[in-house]
């Protein structure tokens, strides 16, 4: 079954109208999709509130006897009864108000695209640690991580060096969330480890929202079209280190790193230029002299010692 027809078949199921091979389906898919039995156990509880806590009047048996008598009445002159109608345009109007109502408690209820995208990156984090499949590609080399992910995804994931920061990479792996594959980066900061799952984002950067959910702190967001969830049982400041540091810090000192190594490069091909000048001088058409870097000396020898 796909998770529309779940949503379709949810009062079916609960109220047992689905054949024996379309229960077995619907619960399968529960199985395996963890959005979908958040939904069905959010719709479960909604009906049993219905059934238990929505007050149940009964009409009184006055109005009982006086509807039955203008019924009996009504048939034996053969006509319809006022009564009659009224009470069935009644009966219509309370069964609609109530599907009414209970489909604004189904969309009320219902979990958001957040609320869903979270119970999956707990999920996955979960079955990561319980599976010990951490990791596809066990490596700290990010040069070794990153080129892994070609082919297996739509997107580059960015993959940084946080050792200098104490969050070491541990290696990544191919996950699925929010109905598409997904990168998972794995970091470490002692023995706690940290699940950063990344996809692309057509939405504008949004800042940080910190989680917590089954125990464990949750961090997401949107920076520079990457959607971003990171998890784990750490603290919570210090998983939100770990995110600035992944975004700003780390992204910093490699402009720094890039620039430094621009100065040097230019400067090493101005003294080249300025070698190979002097070098060409005497070989080539009349040059500017090059000055020396360091000037001879210009100050007397000293005298020689009397023996």
């Amino acid at each position: 079954m796909s998770c529309d027809r779940i949503q379709d078949s949810l009062d079916a199921y609960l109220d047992r109208e689905l054949d024996v091979l379309s229960a077995r389906d619907f619960e399968r898919h529960l199985n395996d999709c963890d959005a979908c039995r958040v939904a069905f156990e959010r719709y479960r509880d909604l009906q049993a509130s219905v059934k238990t806590q929505l007050p149940y009047f009964q009409a009184p048996e006055s109005l009982v006897r006086k509807i039955r008598t203008q019924l009996g009445s009504s048939e034996r002159r053969g006509e319809p009864s006022t009564i009659a109608w009224r009470a069935w345009a009644v009966a219509a109007s309370l069964v609609i108000c109530l599907a009414f109502g209970t489909l604004l408690f189904r969309s009320a209820l219902r979990p958001s695209s957040t609320e869903l995208i979270a119970d999956q990156v707990v999920s996955s984090h979960i079955r990561s640690l319980m599976a010990n499949h951490l990791v596809d590609v066990p490596s700290s080399d990010q040069h070794t991580v990153k080129p892994w992910f070609n082919g297996k995804l739509d997107f580059a994931p960015p993959i940084r060096d946080l050792s200098p920061e104490g969050f070491p990479l541990i290696g990544g792996r191919l996950d699925y969330v929010d109905a598409r594959a997904v990168a998972a980066l794995v970091y470490k900061r002692r023995q706690h480890p940290i699940n950063l799952f990344l996809w692309p984002a057509s939405d504008v950067d949004s800042k940080p929202s910190a989680l917590v959910i089954r125990g464990y702190h949750v961090i997401h967001g949107i920076q520079s079209h990457t959607a971003y969830w990171a998890i784990s049982d750490l603290n919570a400041d210090e998983l939100k280190q770990f995110v600035q540091d992944f975004f700003y810090q780390s992204r910093e000192r490699s402009d720094r790193s890039a620039d430094y190594t621009t100065r040097t490069t230019v400067h090493s091909n101005f003294i080249a230029a300025k070698r190979g000048n002097a070098h060409n001088h005497g070989s080539q058409s009349p040059q500017m002299p090059v000055r020396p870097l360091i000037r001879e000396s210009r100050l007397p020898l000293p005298a020689p010692c009397a023996a």
